[in-house]
């Protein structure tokens, strides 16, 4: 049975119910990167052309389309300003659905470590002297899981970060063969840029703590790990198994995009390393999922994308979020100008 079936029905009449609610709930975008006449239809519907930033008048968000890899285009969004967060999840060099794209592409390494080289450096000049940077990066097991261990190493000769951790998502739904271990993480690097704060309150999770044990000597006195704990919740720590991996049902869902940052992770990030009012950038803005965290939580954030179609999708989420409260789109489409046009074509 499908597994968008939650459980099993009891009369025939409920599993076409389901089939029905499977085939409405379909996304009716597939990768907008990836399809050239749709592409073709949502372009003139953007409304930034490259070089432009779109600001925004309300709280001073700002989205460009602009070049990562170019010093000129990381200071024509920055204006001067430095922030206080980076957090990036670019390409990782890896094709995923065997599609190899301008968005998602698969280079020689040499290739990909200059084109990385090249954007952490206009990263960290645009950080404060005191900032977090992190780094969603991912390890393509058929060829010797570059990009992983490169772009660590290539991280070795940026002197002025330091690496803080490494942390592992564990994503709820995974892919692989009978043939290997189901593959449901993702790789997030911790660095930092002087000596920033942390806020430890933004670890806790909303998993309460049920483990007895780990008796230890405080003060003289024999305690229990629950005694001693600050919170009744489980901290996140460095492996993350409480986020859910973004897929089609979830309200925060962008149809047309890959490889989703869930809302709670980039909130955890973003609450951990600065304060209302401070200045986040993100420099591969894609689904637009650091604007609407940032929006949350009442940061200034700075993204930028060298896709129109995803500068353009970032501000429509924004827009969709102040008008409906809902941060996505879950299966319905975020450009309802082309609904009829999708509807009769094979470009889903």
């Amino acid at each position: 049975m499908n597994n968008v079936f939650n459980t099993i029905p009891l009369f025939e009449s409920d599993v076409f119910s389901k089939k029905r609610e499977a085939k409405n709930t379909k996304e009716k975008l597939k990768r907008l990167d990836l399809k050239r006449e749709l592409r073709k239809k949502v372009l003139p519907l953007c409304r930034l052309d490259y070089g432009h930033i779109w600001e925004d008048p309300i709280c001073g968000h700002r989205i460009g389309v602009l070049d990562a890899t170019l010093e000129k285009d990381v200071n024509q969004i920055m204006n001067g300003e430095r922030a206080k967060l980076a957090l990036n999840d670019p390409p990782y060099n890896v094709a995923v659905g065997n599609a190899n794209t301008k968005n998602l592409f698969k280079i020689q390494l040499d290739k990909y470590l200059n084109f990385s080289r090249k954007w952490i450096k206009n990263t960290i000049f645009a950080l404060m002297h005191n900032a977090h940077f992190y780094l969603w990066m991912g390890a393509d097991y058929k060829d010797n899981f570059q990009p992983f261990p490169d772009i660590i190493i290539l991280l070795r000769d940026f002197r002025e970060l330091k690496p803080r951790n490494f942390i592992t998502m564990r994503n709820q739904r995974g892919f692989g063969t009978q043939k290997n271990w189901m593959w449901v993480r993702q790789e997030l690097l911790y660095y930092i840029k002087g000596d920033p704060e942390f806020n430890i309150e933004a670890e806790y999770t909303d998993i309460p703590k049920i483990l007895r044990g780990y008796y230890k000597e405080v003060n003289g006195e024999i305690t229990e790990n629950l005694e001693r704990s600050k919170s009744k919740f489980i901290r996140a720590g460095n492996v993350w198994v409480d986020i859910q991996q973004v897929f089609y049902r979830m309200e925060e869902n962008v149809p047309g995009c890959y490889a989703q940052k869930p809302l709670k992770a980039t909130e955890r990030i973003i609450s951990s390393a600065t304060k209302e009012e401070e200045l986040v950038i993100d420099f591969f803005s894609h689904s637009g999922t650091t604007l609407i965290a940032g929006e949350k939580l009442k940061r200034k954030v700075y993204a930028l994308d060298i896709d129109p179609i995803f500068a353009e999708i970032t501000i429509r989420r924004l827009e969709n979020f102040r008008k409906t409260g809902n941060s996505g789109w879950q299966w319905r489409n975020p450009f309802p100008e082309l609904e009829e046009e999708i509807g009769k074509s094979r470009w889903t």
